[in-house]
Protein backbone atom coordinates (compact mmCIF):
# COMPACT_ATOMS: atom_id res chain seq x y z
CA UNK A 1 0.00 0.00 0.00
CA UNK A 2 2.85 2.77 1.00
CA UNK A 3 4.40 1.66 -2.72
CA UNK A 4 1.52 2.26 -4.38
CA UNK A 5 1.25 5.78 -2.77
CA UNK A 6 4.44 6.50 -3.21
CA UNK A 7 4.22 5.20 -7.36
CA UNK A 8 1.07 7.48 -7.47
CA UNK A 9 2.59 10.79 -5.72
CA UNK A 10 6.26 10.20 -7.75
CA UNK A 11 4.04 9.93 -11.15
CA UNK A 12 3.13 13.85 -11.45
CA UNK A 13 7.12 14.64 -11.09
CA UNK A 14 7.62 12.04 -13.91
CA UNK A 15 5.32 13.28 -16.00
CA UNK A 16 6.82 16.44 -15.64
CA UNK A 17 9.98 16.24 -16.33
CA UNK A 18 8.72 14.65 -19.78
CA UNK A 19 7.35 17.65 -20.81
CA UNK A 20 8.52 20.18 -22.63
CA UNK A 21 6.75 23.85 -23.81
CA UNK A 22 8.07 25.93 -26.08
CA UNK A 23 6.05 29.46 -26.97
CA UNK A 24 6.10 31.70 -29.88
CA UNK A 25 7.22 34.16 -29.25
CA UNK A 26 9.43 33.77 -26.23
CA UNK A 27 8.19 36.82 -24.84
CA UNK A 28 4.83 39.20 -25.16
CA UNK A 29 3.60 42.31 -24.23
CA UNK A 30 -0.46 43.07 -24.04
CA UNK A 31 -1.78 46.40 -23.55
CA UNK A 32 -3.87 46.78 -20.42
CA UNK A 33 -7.73 45.63 -21.32
CA UNK A 34 -6.37 44.59 -24.66
CA UNK A 35 -5.87 41.11 -25.60
CA UNK A 36 -2.99 38.57 -27.70
CA UNK A 37 -2.10 35.25 -29.08
CA UNK A 38 0.50 32.86 -27.90
CA UNK A 39 1.32 29.39 -29.70
CA UNK A 40 2.58 26.65 -27.95
CA UNK A 41 3.87 23.57 -28.21
CA UNK A 42 4.29 20.92 -25.78
CA UNK A 43 6.71 17.71 -26.60
CA UNK A 44 6.87 14.46 -24.52
CA UNK A 45 5.85 10.87 -24.67
CA UNK A 46 3.35 11.07 -22.05
CA UNK A 47 -0.03 12.12 -23.66
CA UNK A 48 -3.36 10.18 -23.15
CA UNK A 49 -6.40 10.53 -25.52
CA UNK A 50 -8.72 11.83 -22.48
CA UNK A 51 -6.13 15.08 -21.52
CA UNK A 52 -6.30 18.22 -21.23
CA UNK A 53 -4.03 20.89 -22.03
CA UNK A 54 -4.54 23.90 -19.55
CA UNK A 55 -2.97 27.36 -19.63
CA UNK A 56 -2.26 28.95 -16.00
CA UNK A 57 -1.73 33.08 -14.95
CA UNK A 58 0.29 33.15 -12.16
CA UNK A 59 -1.20 36.17 -11.41
CA UNK A 60 -5.48 36.00 -12.60
CA UNK A 61 -6.22 39.71 -11.32
CA UNK A 62 -3.39 40.82 -13.79
CA UNK A 63 -4.45 38.54 -17.15
CA UNK A 64 -6.92 35.51 -17.46
CA UNK A 65 -5.77 32.65 -20.27
CA UNK A 66 -8.41 31.64 -22.54
CA UNK A 67 -8.31 28.46 -24.87
CA UNK A 68 -8.73 29.03 -28.44
CA UNK A 69 -10.12 25.89 -30.36
CA UNK A 70 -7.98 25.91 -33.56
CA UNK A 71 -5.86 23.25 -32.58
CA UNK A 72 -6.62 19.92 -31.15
CA UNK A 73 -5.58 16.49 -30.01
CA UNK A 74 -5.29 14.04 -32.54
CA UNK A 75 -3.94 10.54 -32.71
CA UNK A 76 -0.99 11.82 -34.84
CA UNK A 77 0.13 14.00 -31.67
CA UNK A 78 -0.17 11.04 -29.49
CA UNK A 79 2.08 9.02 -31.29
CA UNK A 80 4.59 11.51 -32.32
CA UNK A 81 4.79 12.71 -28.92
CA UNK A 82 4.26 16.64 -29.60
CA UNK A 83 0.90 18.84 -29.43
CA UNK A 84 0.45 22.56 -30.76
CA UNK A 85 -1.76 24.62 -29.62
CA UNK A 86 -2.95 28.42 -28.59
CA UNK A 87 -4.07 30.25 -25.95
CA UNK A 88 -5.57 33.81 -25.57
CA UNK A 89 -3.92 36.53 -23.05
CA UNK A 90 -6.57 39.09 -21.67
CA UNK A 91 -4.74 42.05 -19.93
CA UNK A 92 -6.26 43.80 -16.91
CA UNK A 93 -4.00 45.89 -15.29
CA UNK A 94 -0.46 46.58 -15.68
CA UNK A 95 2.37 44.41 -14.15
CA UNK A 96 4.61 41.13 -15.24
CA UNK A 97 2.76 37.91 -15.07
CA UNK A 98 3.90 34.23 -16.07
CA UNK A 99 2.11 31.65 -18.96
CA UNK A 100 2.41 27.95 -17.75
CA UNK A 101 0.82 24.97 -18.86
CA UNK A 102 -0.68 22.08 -17.18
CA UNK A 103 -1.48 19.08 -18.30
CA UNK A 104 -4.47 17.66 -16.50
CA UNK A 105 -6.12 13.98 -16.54
CA UNK A 106 -9.09 13.80 -14.17
CA UNK A 107 -7.81 14.58 -10.54
CA UNK A 108 -4.17 14.47 -11.72
CA UNK A 109 -2.41 18.12 -12.83
CA UNK A 110 0.70 17.50 -14.50
CA UNK A 111 3.49 20.95 -14.92
CA UNK A 112 4.90 21.62 -17.90
CA UNK A 113 8.58 22.75 -17.40
CA UNK A 114 8.77 25.76 -19.36
CA UNK A 115 6.79 29.23 -18.57
CA UNK A 116 6.18 32.69 -21.11
CA UNK A 117 6.89 36.05 -19.26
CA UNK A 118 3.94 38.69 -20.11
CA UNK A 119 4.60 42.07 -19.77
CA UNK A 120 1.05 44.33 -19.08
CA UNK A 121 1.34 47.96 -20.06
CA UNK A 122 -1.08 50.82 -19.92
CA UNK A 123 -1.68 52.18 -23.57
CA UNK A 124 -0.82 55.33 -24.66
CA UNK A 125 -4.55 57.57 -25.39
CA UNK A 126 -5.52 60.71 -26.45
CA UNK A 127 -6.58 61.35 -23.67
CA UNK A 128 -3.29 61.29 -22.03
CA UNK A 129 -2.33 63.77 -24.74
CA UNK A 130 -5.23 66.28 -24.29
CA UNK A 131 -4.48 66.61 -20.88
CA UNK A 132 -1.24 67.36 -21.06
CA UNK A 133 -1.79 69.93 -23.63
CA UNK A 134 -4.34 71.73 -21.81
CA UNK A 135 -2.53 71.65 -18.41
CA UNK A 136 0.20 73.51 -20.50
CA UNK A 137 -1.90 75.87 -22.18
CA UNK A 138 -3.78 76.87 -18.65
CA UNK A 139 -0.88 76.93 -16.87
CA UNK A 140 1.06 79.54 -18.99
CA UNK A 141 -1.78 81.50 -19.10
CA UNK A 142 -2.15 82.04 -15.37
CA UNK A 143 1.93 82.47 -15.83
CA UNK A 144 1.00 85.60 -17.34
CA UNK A 145 -1.50 86.59 -15.06
CA UNK A 146 1.48 86.40 -12.35
CA UNK A 147 3.11 88.47 -14.28
CA UNK A 148 0.61 91.11 -14.54
CA UNK A 149 0.07 90.97 -10.94
CA UNK A 150 4.02 90.95 -9.97
CA UNK A 151 5.36 94.33 -8.54
CA UNK A 152 8.60 94.66 -8.96
CA UNK A 153 9.88 96.97 -5.70
CA UNK A 154 8.13 94.16 -3.80
CA UNK A 155 10.62 92.24 -5.62
CA UNK A 156 13.78 93.80 -4.95
CA UNK A 157 12.93 94.07 -1.85
CA UNK A 158 12.87 90.05 -1.47
CA UNK A 159 16.18 90.10 -3.20
CA UNK A 160 17.54 92.50 -1.15
CA UNK A 161 16.37 90.53 2.07
CA UNK A 162 16.68 87.09 1.23
CA UNK A 163 15.88 85.35 4.68
CA UNK A 164 12.73 84.14 3.20
CA UNK A 165 13.87 82.49 0.40
CA UNK A 166 16.55 80.95 2.16
CA UNK A 167 14.07 79.27 4.07
CA UNK A 168 12.23 78.13 1.40
CA UNK A 169 15.44 76.35 -0.05
CA UNK A 170 16.36 74.92 2.79
CA UNK A 171 13.00 73.23 2.95
CA UNK A 172 12.80 72.42 -0.70
CA UNK A 173 15.67 70.85 -0.77
CA UNK A 174 16.77 69.37 2.82
CA UNK A 175 13.67 68.46 4.59
CA UNK A 176 11.62 67.53 1.85
CA UNK A 177 14.74 64.79 0.53
CA UNK A 178 15.20 63.38 4.08
CA UNK A 179 11.58 63.17 4.94
CA UNK A 180 10.71 61.17 1.58
CA UNK A 181 14.08 59.41 2.18
CA UNK A 182 12.50 58.15 6.09
CA UNK A 183 9.32 57.81 5.04
CA UNK A 184 9.87 55.72 2.14
CA UNK A 185 11.90 53.13 4.65
CA UNK A 186 8.73 52.86 6.99
CA UNK A 187 6.04 52.32 4.65
CA UNK A 188 8.10 50.39 1.87
CA UNK A 189 10.24 48.78 3.90
CA UNK A 190 10.54 45.50 0.72
CA UNK A 191 9.33 47.82 -2.18
CA UNK A 192 12.53 49.78 -3.01
CA UNK A 193 10.48 51.02 -6.21
CA UNK A 194 8.10 52.58 -4.16
CA UNK A 195 11.13 53.86 -1.87
CA UNK A 196 12.36 55.67 -5.05
CA UNK A 197 9.29 56.43 -6.03
CA UNK A 198 8.89 58.59 -2.69
CA UNK A 199 12.56 60.12 -2.85
CA UNK A 200 11.99 61.31 -6.40
CA UNK A 201 8.84 62.82 -5.36
CA UNK A 202 10.83 64.96 -2.40
CA UNK A 203 14.08 65.96 -4.60
CA UNK A 204 11.72 67.35 -6.93
CA UNK A 205 11.68 71.42 -7.00
CA UNK A 206 8.33 73.27 -5.99
CA UNK A 207 5.44 73.27 -8.61
CA UNK A 208 3.97 76.33 -10.35
CA UNK A 209 0.72 75.16 -7.99
CA UNK A 210 2.30 76.75 -4.89
CA UNK A 211 1.92 79.97 -6.54
CA UNK A 212 -1.82 79.45 -7.62
CA UNK A 213 -2.44 78.69 -3.96
CA UNK A 214 -0.09 81.46 -2.20
CA UNK A 215 -2.46 83.42 -3.92
CA UNK A 216 -5.75 82.14 -3.45
CA UNK A 217 -5.20 82.16 0.71
CA UNK A 218 -3.57 85.63 0.73
CA UNK A 219 0.30 84.68 0.96
CA UNK A 220 2.90 86.92 -0.45
CA UNK A 221 2.73 86.26 -4.37
CA UNK A 222 6.23 88.25 -4.88
CA UNK A 223 8.37 85.68 -2.53
CA UNK A 224 6.29 82.79 -3.67
CA UNK A 225 7.20 83.35 -7.54
CA UNK A 226 10.60 84.32 -6.34
CA UNK A 227 11.15 81.08 -4.47
CA UNK A 228 9.59 79.18 -7.55
CA UNK A 229 12.25 80.43 -9.89
CA UNK A 230 15.29 79.67 -7.21
CA UNK A 231 14.33 76.29 -6.73
CA UNK A 232 13.71 75.30 -9.86
CA UNK A 233 17.29 76.79 -10.89
CA UNK A 234 18.71 75.08 -8.22
CA UNK A 235 17.72 71.67 -8.93
CA UNK A 236 19.89 71.40 -11.50
CA UNK A 237 22.65 71.03 -9.60
CA UNK A 238 20.84 69.81 -6.12
CA UNK A 239 18.35 67.25 -7.81
CA UNK A 240 21.55 65.26 -9.39
CA UNK A 241 22.96 65.62 -5.86
CA UNK A 242 21.08 64.27 -3.85
CA UNK A 243 20.05 61.35 -6.43
CA UNK A 244 23.28 60.27 -6.65
CA UNK A 245 23.97 60.21 -2.58
CA UNK A 246 21.36 58.85 -0.73
CA UNK A 247 19.24 58.20 -3.72
CA UNK A 248 21.87 55.17 -4.61
CA UNK A 249 21.23 53.65 -1.11
CA UNK A 250 17.41 53.63 -2.01
CA UNK A 251 17.99 51.85 -5.60
CA UNK A 252 21.34 51.07 -6.06
CA UNK A 253 21.44 49.56 -9.49
CA UNK A 254 18.79 51.97 -10.61
CA UNK A 255 19.63 53.42 -14.46
CA UNK A 256 18.80 57.05 -13.63
CA UNK A 257 18.89 59.52 -16.06
CA UNK A 258 18.66 63.37 -14.75
CA UNK A 259 16.08 65.38 -16.75
CA UNK A 260 18.25 68.41 -17.25
CA UNK A 261 16.05 69.22 -20.34
CA UNK A 262 12.68 69.13 -18.65
CA UNK A 263 13.92 71.13 -15.83
CA UNK A 264 14.86 73.40 -18.50
CA UNK A 265 11.75 74.10 -20.11
CA UNK A 266 9.92 74.00 -17.26
CA UNK A 267 12.30 77.25 -16.37
CA UNK A 268 11.78 78.69 -19.79
CA UNK A 269 7.71 77.88 -19.45
CA UNK A 270 7.65 79.43 -16.06
CA UNK A 271 10.04 82.60 -17.14
CA UNK A 272 8.72 83.42 -20.71
CA UNK A 273 4.44 83.86 -19.46
CA UNK A 274 5.86 86.09 -16.52
CA UNK A 275 8.02 88.32 -19.06
CA UNK A 276 4.79 89.16 -21.12
CA UNK A 277 2.69 89.48 -18.02
CA UNK A 278 5.01 92.35 -16.90
CA UNK A 279 5.85 93.73 -20.94
CA UNK A 280 1.54 93.71 -20.59
CA UNK A 281 1.77 96.08 -17.03
CA UNK A 282 4.03 98.56 -19.08
CA UNK A 283 2.61 98.20 -22.60
CA UNK A 284 -1.53 97.47 -21.86
CA UNK A 285 -2.12 98.29 -18.40
CA UNK A 286 -5.68 97.93 -18.45
CA UNK A 287 -5.58 94.76 -19.89
CA UNK A 288 -3.41 93.79 -17.61
CA UNK A 289 -5.39 95.18 -14.73
CA UNK A 290 -8.58 93.15 -16.22
CA UNK A 291 -6.11 89.98 -15.90
CA UNK A 292 -5.50 91.00 -12.03
CA UNK A 293 -8.92 90.90 -11.04
CA UNK A 294 -10.08 87.37 -12.50
CA UNK A 295 -6.58 86.12 -11.39
CA UNK A 296 -8.28 84.39 -8.48
CA UNK A 297 -11.52 82.70 -10.11
CA UNK A 298 -9.28 81.86 -13.11
CA UNK A 299 -6.98 80.14 -10.36
CA UNK A 300 -9.28 78.23 -8.62
CA UNK A 301 -10.76 76.81 -11.88
CA UNK A 302 -7.76 75.80 -13.02
CA UNK A 303 -6.83 73.40 -9.64
CA UNK A 304 -10.00 72.36 -10.23
CA UNK A 305 -9.31 71.27 -13.33
CA UNK A 306 -6.44 69.69 -13.05
CA UNK A 307 -7.34 67.56 -10.25
CA UNK A 308 -10.81 66.57 -11.77
CA UNK A 309 -9.32 65.77 -15.58
CA UNK A 310 -6.35 64.35 -13.77
CA UNK A 311 -8.30 61.85 -11.60
CA UNK A 312 -10.32 60.92 -14.61
CA UNK A 313 -7.43 60.14 -16.93
CA UNK A 314 -5.52 57.68 -14.26
CA UNK A 315 -8.19 56.17 -12.78
CA UNK A 316 -6.91 52.96 -13.05
CA UNK A 317 -4.55 53.47 -10.64
CA UNK A 318 -6.75 53.97 -8.04
CA UNK A 319 -6.69 50.19 -8.38
CA UNK A 320 -3.30 50.79 -6.29
CA UNK A 321 -4.12 52.48 -3.54
CA UNK A 322 -3.34 50.90 -0.15
CA UNK A 323 -3.44 52.41 3.15
CA UNK A 324 0.17 53.02 2.83
CA UNK A 325 0.12 54.68 -0.21
CA UNK A 326 -2.58 57.06 0.88
CA UNK A 327 -0.55 58.05 3.98
CA UNK A 328 2.73 58.70 1.67
CA UNK A 329 0.65 60.69 -0.30
CA UNK A 330 -0.41 62.90 2.91
CA UNK A 331 2.77 62.56 4.64
CA UNK A 332 5.33 64.33 1.82
CA UNK A 333 3.45 67.62 1.40
CA UNK A 334 1.57 68.20 4.74
CA UNK A 335 4.52 67.66 7.05
CA UNK A 336 6.16 70.42 4.11
CA UNK A 337 3.45 72.87 4.73
CA UNK A 338 3.72 72.17 8.85
CA UNK A 339 7.53 72.56 8.41
CA UNK A 340 7.39 75.46 6.55
CA UNK A 341 5.33 77.35 8.21
CA UNK A 342 6.25 76.93 11.95
CA UNK A 343 10.10 77.47 10.70
CA UNK A 344 9.46 80.74 9.23
CA UNK A 345 6.98 82.11 11.91
CA UNK A 346 10.18 80.91 14.62
CA UNK A 347 12.15 83.34 12.49
CA UNK A 348 9.85 86.12 12.83
CA UNK A 349 8.58 86.29 9.38
CA UNK A 350 5.43 88.12 8.41
CA UNK A 351 2.25 85.66 8.20
CA UNK A 352 1.69 86.64 4.54
CA UNK A 353 5.24 85.47 3.96
CA UNK A 354 4.88 82.19 6.12
CA UNK A 355 1.91 81.18 3.59
CA UNK A 356 4.16 81.63 0.61
CA UNK A 357 7.12 79.52 2.26
CA UNK A 358 4.81 76.91 3.51
CA UNK A 359 3.17 76.46 -0.24
CA UNK A 360 6.64 76.38 -1.48
CA UNK A 361 7.70 73.65 0.86
CA UNK A 362 5.06 71.47 0.62
CA UNK A 363 4.10 71.30 -3.17
CA UNK A 364 6.70 69.52 -5.18
CA UNK A 365 6.63 69.40 -9.40
CA UNK A 366 4.83 65.75 -9.84
CA UNK A 367 5.98 66.37 -13.74
CA UNK A 368 9.72 66.19 -12.85
CA UNK A 369 8.88 63.33 -10.74
CA UNK A 370 7.08 60.99 -13.21
CA UNK A 371 9.49 61.80 -15.59
CA UNK A 372 12.36 61.18 -13.40
CA UNK A 373 10.43 57.36 -12.74
CA UNK A 374 9.88 56.84 -16.38
CA UNK A 375 14.04 57.26 -17.18
CA UNK A 376 14.70 55.58 -13.86
CA UNK A 377 12.55 51.89 -14.36
CA UNK A 378 11.08 50.32 -17.22
CA UNK A 379 7.85 49.82 -18.08
CA UNK A 380 5.38 48.73 -16.36
CA UNK A 381 7.18 49.19 -13.15
CA UNK A 382 7.42 53.27 -14.28
CA UNK A 383 3.97 53.36 -14.40
CA UNK A 384 3.28 51.30 -11.42
CA UNK A 385 5.31 53.27 -9.38
CA UNK A 386 3.99 56.69 -10.62
CA UNK A 387 1.34 55.75 -7.99
CA UNK A 388 3.33 57.43 -5.23
CA UNK A 389 3.51 61.00 -6.62
CA UNK A 390 -0.10 60.68 -8.11
CA UNK A 391 -1.29 60.24 -4.58
CA UNK A 392 0.95 62.94 -3.34
CA UNK A 393 -1.21 65.19 -6.11
CA UNK A 394 -4.18 64.57 -4.67
CA UNK A 395 -3.51 64.66 -0.93
CA UNK A 396 -1.76 68.37 -1.49
CA UNK A 397 -4.88 70.50 -2.25
CA UNK A 398 -7.08 69.19 0.58
CA UNK A 399 -5.41 70.94 3.56
CA UNK A 400 -5.53 74.74 1.10
CA UNK A 401 -8.45 73.72 0.40
CA UNK A 402 -9.95 73.00 4.06
CA UNK A 403 -7.81 76.33 5.41
CA UNK A 404 -9.95 78.18 1.75
CA UNK A 405 -13.18 77.02 2.96
CA UNK A 406 -12.49 77.97 6.39
CA UNK A 407 -11.71 81.62 5.10
CA UNK A 408 -14.71 81.94 3.37
CA UNK A 409 -17.14 80.56 5.54
CA UNK A 410 -15.09 83.22 8.65
CA UNK A 411 -15.45 85.70 5.85
CA UNK A 412 -19.68 85.58 5.46
CA UNK A 413 -19.62 85.34 9.77
CA UNK A 414 -17.71 88.52 10.03
CA UNK A 415 -19.49 90.25 7.25
CA UNK A 416 -22.97 89.26 9.05
CA UNK A 417 -25.33 91.93 10.38
CA UNK A 418 -23.77 94.89 8.40
CA UNK A 419 -26.34 97.06 7.33
CA UNK A 420 -24.40 98.53 4.86
CA UNK A 421 -23.39 96.99 1.74
CA UNK A 422 -20.05 95.28 1.49
CA UNK A 423 -17.93 96.84 -1.10
CA UNK A 424 -15.91 94.01 -2.88
CA UNK A 425 -12.43 93.52 -1.56
CA UNK A 426 -9.45 94.31 -3.20
CA UNK A 427 -6.59 91.66 -4.27
CA UNK A 428 -3.76 92.14 -2.93
CA UNK A 429 -2.07 92.09 -6.53
CA UNK A 430 -4.78 94.72 -7.29
CA UNK A 431 -4.14 97.04 -4.46
CA UNK A 432 -0.23 97.00 -5.26
CA UNK A 433 -0.86 98.00 -9.08
CA UNK A 434 -2.79 100.70 -7.74
CA UNK A 435 -0.31 101.88 -5.35
CA UNK A 436 2.30 102.10 -8.07
CA UNK A 437 0.43 104.08 -10.07
CA UNK A 438 -0.69 106.53 -7.73
CA UNK A 439 3.37 107.23 -6.66
CA UNK A 440 3.74 107.34 -10.38
CA UNK A 441 1.12 109.93 -10.73
CA UNK A 442 2.49 112.19 -7.56
CA UNK A 443 5.95 111.97 -9.26
CA UNK A 444 5.01 113.11 -12.39
CA UNK A 445 3.12 116.04 -10.37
Amino acid sequence: MLRFLIVCLMCPIALSQDLVALFEPEQISVLMNEFDYVDFNITGQTFQEDDDIVGVSSHTQLMTVEWNSTYRLTQENLDSGFFQGRFRINAHFLGRADLSLEVRRGITRVPVNGTLPVTLLRPQRPIDQAFTISVALFVSLIFINFGCAMHWPTVKEVIKRPLGPAIGMCGQFLFMPLISFGLGFVLFPDMPAMRLGMFFTGVSPGGGASNIWTFILGGNLNLSLAMTSISTLASFGLMPAWIFSLGQVVFSDANIVIPYARIAYFVVGLLVPLAIGLAMQKLTPRIAGFMVKILKGFSTTLLLFIIIFAIVTNLYIFELFTWNIIVAGMGIPWLGYLSGYVVARLLRQPHTDAIAISMETGVQNMGIAVFLLRYALPQPEADLTTVVPVSVAIMTPVPMTAIFIYQRIRGCFRNRGKNKDIEPLEEPAIQEIEFQKNTETKQDA
